[in-house]
């Protein structure tokens, strides 16, 4: 059951530690101290930086699951034990139902599905098969790792996603960890039979959203992918591994091929948002278009209604910026509208589901 309280804690603080940020980072404060794990990729290669560094001694995350099933433990190649939470109609149905995995933020769990979001309440009434007798769909929420983030403090070394390895090759042995782990767990449910194939979707949030881009841009059995506040998984921040998505040719160190072609896809972002994200999400879709993907920009104010653009106060760097001290929108007001999961949009996202099933595409 998802209660306003967790929504209250997870905003109050992250908008603490962003504050203690802002203070830190401004003439008279000083930077916060690194996380000594977090060494940055020295030298860059075809699959952008190296795999995220983390401490063997927390790297494990395992969620709790309230209301669903807890799946797992599943050992990747590292020997971490991965887990996902699983909710689905509470009357079994005769036929296959969509799948829809979300990925969770960094400095949350897979628990953000039932404690903030309000998917879960859909599970059993949605129309995501275009079939008004075949309502539901089946919602899969993989846990991340706690690992090393190119993301400002206090997320430097946090629960999340690596979308900074970006080998999401599934035939390489060297095949990033979290990419691997999402499959084993997809996979699981589609052998159960309970899966329309056709109907595999993907949606994420902060974090979760960029990784949930990468991995539905690189796996072709994704019909759509619909996230919400996303940073661009090639090149945000202080990435030192940028690249740019390309359908042809082979992967090099400033670029990355994609393999879903004419994915369709609606990215759910806020015209301020969390240290500058907005223009940087404007950035991927202007990368992404040209390419033949379809994005559809959905930019909302903090009422989360439609909004015209991006709020120059709140950042205006295409890569993001989080310096407190020239983007001060980004890091106060953006801050609030980042960590709330948009309700009202949550319908929207599930109808985009509904119409762009795979087979839609011509395959």
């Amino acid at each position: 059951m998802r209660t306003s309280r967790s929504c209250l804690l997870l905003a109050v603080a992250t908008l603490m530690s962003h504050a203690q940020l802002a203070r830190a980072q401004c003439p008279g404060g000083g930077f916060p101290p690194p996380d000594p794990i977090c060494v940055p990729t020295a030298t860059c290669t075809r699959y952008g930086n190296d795999p995220v560094p983390y401490d063997p001694a927390d790297v494990a995350v395992m969620p709790s699951c309230f209301g669903g099933t807890l799946l797992g433990p599943v050992a990747d190649r590292n020997g971490t034990p991965r887990y996902a939470c699983l909710y689905q109609p509470a009357s079994a149905s005769t036929r296959p139902l969509p799948l829809v995995v979300y990925l969770h933020p960094s400095l949350a769990t897979a628990d953000s599905v039932w404690q903030v979001t309000n998917l879960t309440t859909f599970v059993n009434s949605a129309n995501v098969t275009d079939d008004s007798g075949r309502p539901g769909f089946i919602l899969l929420a993989p846990e991340g790792r706690k690992t090393c983030h190119y993301y400002p403090q206090p997320d430097q070394r946090q629960p999340g996603w690596d979308n900074w390895y970006r080998n999401f090759d599934p035939s390489d042995a060297a095949e990033n960890v979290d990419a691997w782990a999402i499959d084993r767990f997809v996979a699981q449910q589609v052998a159960s039979g309970r899966v329309d194939t056709n109907r595999i979707y993907v949606t994420g949030w902060s974090n979760g959203a960029a990784m949930g881009y990468l991995y539905g841009l690189t796996r072709p059995s994704i019909a759509a992918i619909a996230v919400y506040s996303a940073p661009d998984p090639f090149h945000a921040f202080n990435d030192p591994c940028p690249q740019v998505p390309v359908v042809s040719g082979s992967s090099t160190v400033d670029r990355l091929r994609i393999t879903n072609l004419r994915v369709p896809t609606i990215h759910v972002h806020n015209d301020c948002d969390i240290v500058g994200l907005c223009p940087n999400g404007e950035r991927l879709a202007r990368q992404l278009l040209p390419l033949g993907i379809g994005v559809q920009d959905a930019i909302i104010d903090t009422a989360s209604l439609p909004a015209n653009g991006c709020v120059d106060a709140c950042g205006t760097d295409p890569n993001a910026s989080y310096d407190p001290c020239t983007n001060p929108g980004g890091s106060t007001i953006g801050v609030g509208n980042h960590v709330r999961w948009p309700d009202d949009w949550a319908p929207a996202i599930l109808d985009f589901f509904r119409v762009h099933p795979l087979y839609a595409r011509g395959r």
